[in-house]
């Protein structure tokens, strides 16, 4: 008899930019960012706010086109306990790679791939890519996005654009995709703890754009668009 599946309102990956220019201490910040996010009240009320009133979430880091390594496994959050759980599960998560160039696309093939084995429903499916540079390295990101999109995945975007300007403004054209895909920009590694907290709560409470988002600092995508890869 087969195994009844998990029911949550989301499933997240979240993918981690661990390329050359991300030094120790701005991994760490990275890493620290994000435990301390699902520790805030905040986000798990944004959780406790859904049908499901659960997520499943996993994290890995990325590099080049086929350096990707899944750090922490599937975990399902409903409660402080769980998130406090996965919080610790993030901290404990060690760099595992250090260079190989910045390869969104890969990325976004690789959350693909490990999406199916989470052992959840979910109403929908996102993908999360942090990062401070363009797509230098693989397939041209708009294709693996646009793949993920026709799958029925969301695209999202945290750029670091500490080395490039307007990385923010490429995210936006080129990295994200789908039903109410945005993009939060952290001007630092330093604010990258306040900007993962923004991106949590709309990325859980599957916001669309309105005067209360738009504060939080969030570029939407208001359809789809992989006819935009092609212009």
């Amino acid at each position: 008899m087969a195994r009844a599946e998990t029911q949550v309102d989301l499933q997240l990956v979240l993918a981690v930019d661990v390329s050359g220019s991300v030094n120790q201490t701005r991994f760490v910040l990275q890493r620290e960012g994000y435990a301390e996010a699902f520790r805030n009240p905040k986000v798990l009320n944004a959780i406790r706010s859904g049908m499901s009133q659960a997520i499943a979430v996993t994290m890995f880091q990325w590099t080049g086109p086929r350096l990707q390594v899944h750090v922490v496994p599937w975990m399902v959050i409903r409660d402080e306990a769980s998130a406090n759980a996965f919080a610790a599960a993030v901290e404990g998560a060690p760099r595992v790679l250090f260079s190989g160039g910045t390869s969104l696309s890969g990325a976004i093939d690789f959350g693909m791939r490990i999406l199916p084995f989470s052992d959840v429903t979910a109403a929908r499916r996102v993908i999360d890519i942090s990062g401070d540079g363009s797509n230098n390295a693989g397939r041209p990101v708009q294709l693996a996005r646009d793949d993920a999109v026709a799958a029925g995945v969301t695209i999202n975007g945290l750029p670091i654009p500490w080395l490039e300007y307007q990385l923010d403004k490429y995210f936006y054209d080129y990295v994200i995709g789908g039903p109410g895909a945005f993009v939060i920009g952290a001007e630092s590694y330093e604010q990258f703890g306040d900007a993962i907290v923004r991106k949590l709560i709309l990325e859980i409470a599957g916001a669309e754009p309105s005067i209360e988002t738009a504060s939080l600092g969030a570029m939407f995508k208001p359809v789809a668009k992989s006819s935009l890869a092609r212009r």
